[in-house]
């Protein structure tokens, strides 16, 4: 037997009584929710933090021998860490 939380026995009791009904257009429905949810995870996020000087020459000089802008070179190393973890 599975358990369910107290919203999921709403939602069942609610559709065994007839209270739910399906959209007229769910293939557009699905698509539209399906966008919200991608837009909503891949949006980038401003931040403002602060460095040592001496940090940001070191990271600047990096960046141009990578041949990239050194705030790409932040983000790209954040990437790496929060994707390593």
């Amino acid at each position: 037997m599975m358990n369910f939380s107290k919203e999921e026995h709403e939602v069942i009791n609610a559709y065994e009584k007839g209270k739910l009904a399906s959209v007229s257009n769910l293939k557009i429905e699905k698509g539209r929710y399906r966008n919200y949810a991608k837009n909503t995870l891949l949006k980038n996020k401003r931040i403002n933090i602060r460095l040592a000087e001496k940090d940001i020459i070191h990271i600047q000089r990096t960046a141009i021998k990578e041949g990239i802008p050194y705030q790409i070179l932040i983000s790209s190393i954040l990437h790496k860490y929060a994707a390593s973890h």
